[in-house]
């Protein structure tokens, strides 16, 4: 209650020059999170704190506790909003491919870029103890997400949706690993891009031939109802 009231009775203007624009509660949170995440990139988790933020942005810090009760509230706020962005990013490709080999890049494709914009943010946040048991990129709404994308697999290769459920479970890991190779600038981008569709490609393939190989029925057999003789 006490936060609804400060969020409303803040006429917090933001200055420039001459000119003040007064920031909704949506622009003002959004401001904290952009802010903080550039605090984190550039010196650490340990950076952080409300009264910093406060003087940069030119509020108080009661303002600040009004949208997040605690640093610890600030930046689990933080990581799940660049998940959802990521996640919204790859169901944007799935949506947009046409193809199997699209949809494997688009996906592959929106986790690089990420990382390559994002990774130094993302595992300073992750080595933060309070967002330990949030796991990291691959692990935000992955059930959900190797769900869906193991449904599109199915429908497109015709294998069963036992068989596609775990194969895509397996695979969802490469891009994490390939995001761990460009991270320690292993080759170019594009290279691990292209290595990581190739091998998540033959995997699909081969789940494919294997599923349509082992679950090939076998010929019915005549019933021999005749006694053995003795």
């Amino acid at each position: 209650m006490w936060r609804q009231k400060q969020r409303k009775s803040d006429r917090f203007m933001k200055t420039s020059g001459k000119t003040r624009i007064r920031l909704s509660p949506e622009e003002r949170e959004k401001e904290i999170l952009k802010y903080t995440a550039e605090i984190v990139a550039q010196e650490g988790v340990f950076a952080v704190s409300i009264e910093k933020i406060g003087k940069a942005l030119n509020i108080s810090k009661s303002t600040v506790y009004s949208y997040f009760p605690s640093t610890t509230e600030l930046l689990q706020k933080l990581f799940l909003q660049e998940m959802r962005s990521l996640r919204a990013k790859q169901n944007a490709a799935i949506e947009k491919a046409k193809t199997i080999e699209q949809l494997v890049r688009g996906i592959t494709h929106a986790y690089l870029n990420y990382i390559d914009e994002k990774g130094l943010l993302i595992s300073r946040l992750q080595a933060e103890p309070s967002l330990i048991s949030f796991g990291g990129p691959t692990d935000y709404a992955r059930q959900s997400a190797i769900n869906h994308l193991a449904k599109t697999i199915s429908e497109a290769c015709d294998i069963p949706m036992a068989i596609a459920i775990p194969a895509t479970d397996i695979s969802f890991g490469l891009p994490e690993a390939a995001g761990h190779c460009l991270n320690r600038k292993v080759t170019d981008k594009q290279t691990i891009e292209d290595l990581t569709v190739a091998m998540i490609l033959a995997s699909i393939k081969a789940t494919k031939d294997n599923s349509e190989f082992n679950f090939k029925s076998l010929p019915e057999q005549p019933v021999n109802n005749k006694k053995p003789t003795e």
